[in-house]
């Protein structure tokens, strides 16, 4: 009956967190499309970019009803845009002329997902398993080399941190490329090319791992510090379990916690952290297009990149709501 009523609890938890979800991500793909309509400058001028001193009054208003943007904004383009998006249409580029906005991004998206998610899972399981360490020997050399280190890589921004990284790296001694993904002279031989590409993809990962690693190290050894205070670990010690038993059965589980919350969050807002990092290692991944598009003032895509940002911290947001459901007995 208790295993039941457990998985009962879980449904509903799980069917309440979609609904929030799914309400979430349609105020931010409303607010997405406001605020882009707020913005100074009238769309139609930007798509006959280049040609204004020939365009006429005619044209312009042309180009707005082509493009359905003299219709209301309420509820009409509203509509339209969250329909669109729903179906994938994200709507066309400026710079880009006749490319569609997915096809862009999607282009994109396989670089930042290398580089983010290469980095994140050196993050974890460096800066998880060295934070719980420095938590459970708290006091030690390692926890105080840890502390230190952590809290100087929490603090430093990640693109001075990749600037860093290239003149070290890279300008003065040499050894990695950095910039961009591929040597010009890089051989089209599978082998030759999948090894240039993890040279040039090393510097951007350990910029982003490192950021990374400061955070995991500073939350994981502050959540196993205040686990092992608990009474249930003096309990544990009492009753005379071993370091290792009182550590893997008691200690880690609790302690992962709040760690857990800050990794299934990371996993969103870790793609917008490194647009930084890809604009100076001019990585062709969602923050270079992001960058290009900044400066042609191609509201679509940007506009497209800002949704799926906003998508990628509400599947976060929904992954650790289910987390602390599986690995809190309190919750259930």
């Amino acid at each position: 009956m208790a295993g039941q009523a457990s998985r009962n609890f879980m449904s509903r938890r799980l069917g309440l967190a979609l609904i929030r979800a799914i309400v979430t991500l349609l105020i931010v793909a409303t607010l997405n499309f406001i605020l882009f309509r707020v913005i100074p400058g009238d769309p139609a001028n930007m798509l006959l970019a280049g040609a204004r001193s020939s365009v006429t009054a005619e044209q312009i208003e042309a180009q707005r009803q082509n493009w359905g943007l003299d219709r209301p904004l309420f509820p009409d383009q509203v509509v339209d845009y969250l329909w669109a998006s729903l179906h994938g249409d994200l709507g066309y580029s400026f710079k880009f002329r006749g490319r569609q906005v997915a096809d862009l991004i999607f282009e994109r998206l396989p670089a930042t997902i290398a580089l983010v998610g290469l980095a994140q899972i050196i993050a974890i399981l460096g800066g998880v398993m060295l934070g719980l360490y420095a938590g459970w020997r708290r006091g030690g050399a390692i926890d105080n080399i840890a502390t230190v280190s952590s809290l100087a890589l929490y603090s430093t921004p990640a693109f001075w941190l990749a600037m860093l990284l290239i003149v070290t790296f890279s300008t003065v001694s040499g050894w990695l490329p950095g910039y961009g993904a591929y040597s010009p002279s890089a051989s089209i031989a599978s082998v030759d090319r999948l090894l240039d590409y993890l040279k040039h993809l090393a510097l951007p990962v350990a910029a982003v791992a490192l950021g990374l690693i400061g955070q995991y190290v500073v939350v994981a050894r502050a959540a196993m510090s205040e686990v092992v205070t608990e009474d249930y670990m003096v309990t544990a010690r009492a009753k005379g379990l071993t370091h290792r038993q009182m550590l893997m059965h008691h200690a880690c589980r609790n302690a992962m916690l709040p760690v857990v919350t800050l990794i299934t969050l990371n996993l969103g807002y870790v793609v917008a952290g490194a647009i930084t990092v890809e604009a100076v290692f001019a990585w062709p991944g969602i923050g270079g297009l992001t960058v290009e598009a900044l400066n042609a003032r191609d509201y679509p895509v940007l506009q497209g990149i800002f949704l799926l940002l906003g998508a990628s911290i509400v599947a976060a947001n929904l992954l650790a709501d289910l987390a602390y459901g599986i690995l809190d007995p309190r919750v259930r």
